[in-house]
């Protein structure tokens, strides 16, 4: 299993990127790549045509079953909704790969930034959602669990944002 955060740079510092937090608990089984319109990452794009990479975004997607276990490469962009969007939009290779949305059974429960939108979920859970359905379920609990002290660290006020 694998996972590639395809990641804006605008991400890289910020103290609300739950992408850190994939790197910290899956190590080597995740890789973060710094986006970059004009030069992508070209292990990436080979992978991508070599099929067998899915590509996590909302919206239509080319699976129309709940089945991830076809996949063992997942791409996911991470940076807030307006810079996800403006990546895959600018980014013709990303069309390439099999894209998947994900149902989750509940919602988001991110709540460090404001204008997050329903039904989607930062990048922590989406791949927190991906191990459980897939068996990874002792990386999915750690995972969790890390997800949930850092939106929720000591003498915060339940569900307040913090900042950007």
């Amino acid at each position: 299993m694998k996972f590639t955060l395809l990641t804006h740079s605008n991400e890289l510092n910020k103290q609300s990127n739950t992408g850190q937090l994939v790197m910290e608990v899956l190590g080597s089984a995740a890789e973060q790549c710094c986006w970059d319109r004009l030069n992508p990452p070209a292990g990436l794009v080979e992978e991508i045509e070599a099929g067998g990479v899915a590509l996590v975004y909302p919206g239509s997607c080319d699976d129309s079953n709940d089945n991830l276990s076809d996949f063992t490469h997942f791409i996911l962009i991470d940076g807030t909704w307006h810079e996800a969007r403006r990546i895959f939009q600018r980014s013709p290779y990303l069309r390439k790969a099999r894209r998947i949305a994900l149902k989750p059974a509940s919602s988001s429960q991110y709540n460090l930034r404001r204008n997050q939108k329903e039904a989607c979920l930062c990048t922590a859970e989406c791949v927190i959602e991906i191990l459980r359905r897939t068996g990874w379920v002792e990386h999915s609990d750690r995972l969790q669990e890390r997800f949930l002290a850092f939106i929720r660290p000591p003498g915060a006020i339940r569900g307040a944002a913090i900042g950007q």
